[in-house]
């Protein structure tokens, strides 16, 4: 295998963390891979991964050098690519992490129309409502909903979601429909955290420009935000959630939007992708596809 080979396996292994998967998903023996990954390890003077029964890690040195092999593959890419202008040979995988319910209700049922124009392009999805590690865990691209911390990386703002306040016809029926934030002391609400260590739970909104807080009680706290929903839906208590999500439910009258004007500032949402001088044809035009059918999702 020559070098660029070399790098595309070792990236391999680095984003899989594991050999076996990674063989697999290259269609090569997993001996070889192992072997070439000790070849590299021993070419570069240093030990690039952490190898155990359960799972590969990099090291900190794997690291560095996964970042450098991760822009030297793109520059490879773009030059492979700078003059051609047929859709069939954008080729290769990209690796991709958005909300679960944005890859369901928009990405994935109109997926198929942006690999029928670039049939050779492979998609991995990830959905996940945790932040990933962009860099360490070698998505291509990120769609983030919220605010964004200062990361290093490189954002594009596609726009923002108003964000609705709904309960279920059954809860506003044994609680009461609360005309002001200052009613909700004695409403409950659902609460969203991700470790599942908060217990305070709070409602925001806009008076004007300033935003204020109310807090509230609270009988369960989720991780994920098909939870969330769910647990609204069931009468558990009060939520605020983005309303392109929840049209269906509002619609239907399954969910019923309250306080309407009291709400919380609309969130953002951004493409987000690492630092490089060079991106690959296939990570651009999947970015600016991405950013033009958002533009139906975002209200």
């Amino acid at each position: 295998m020559d070098k660029i080979q070399s790098m595309q396996v070792f990236v391999r292994v680095a984003e899989l963390s594991n050999f076996t998967r990674a063989a697999e998903s290259l269609g090569l023996p997993k001996a070889s891979v192992s072997r070439l990954v000790q070849q590299l390890e021993s070419k570069m003077s240093t030990r690039l991964l952490h190898r155990s029964t359960r799972r590969v890690q990099l090291t900190q040195d794997g690291q560095v050098f996964y970042e450098r092999c991760k822009e030297l593959l793109a520059n490879m890419d773009e030059l492979e690519s700078m003059f051609q202008s047929n859709p069939t040979t954008v080729s290769g995988k990209l690796r991709v992490d958005m909300p679960l319910t944005m890859a369901t209700r928009l990405v994935l049922p109109r997926l198929a129309e942006f690999l029928n124009r670039y049939p050779a392009l492979e998609i991995e999805l990830s959905s996940t409502d945790h932040r990933v590690d962009v860099v360490r865990e070698g998505f291509d691209c990120v769609i983030s909903v919220g605010l964004l911390k200062d990361s290093g990386l490189i954002a594009r703002t596609l726009g923002h979601l108003s964000v609705v306040n709904c309960a279920s016809p059954d809860y506003l029926q044994r609680y009461g429909i609360p005309e002001h934030p200052d009613q909700l002391a004695h409403h409950a609400m659902v609460n969203y955290d991700q470790a599942l260590r908060s217990r305070s739970t709070e409602f925001e909104y806009l008076d004007g420009k300033e935003l204020r807080t109310v807090k509230c009680g609270s009988t369960i706290t989720v991780n994920s935000t098909e939870s969330y929903t769910v647990a609204c839906l069931s009468g558990l208590g009060i939520i605020q959630v983005p309303a392109t999500g929840i049209k269906h439910y509002l619609a239907s009258g399954q969910l019923v939007s309250i306080l309407p004007q009291f709400r919380a500032p609309p969130m953002p949402v951004s493409l987000v992708y690492p630092h490089r001088r060079h991106l690959s044809r296939r990570v651009k035009l999947f970015m600016d596809w991405l950013s033009e059918i958002m533009q139906h999702y975002i209200v």
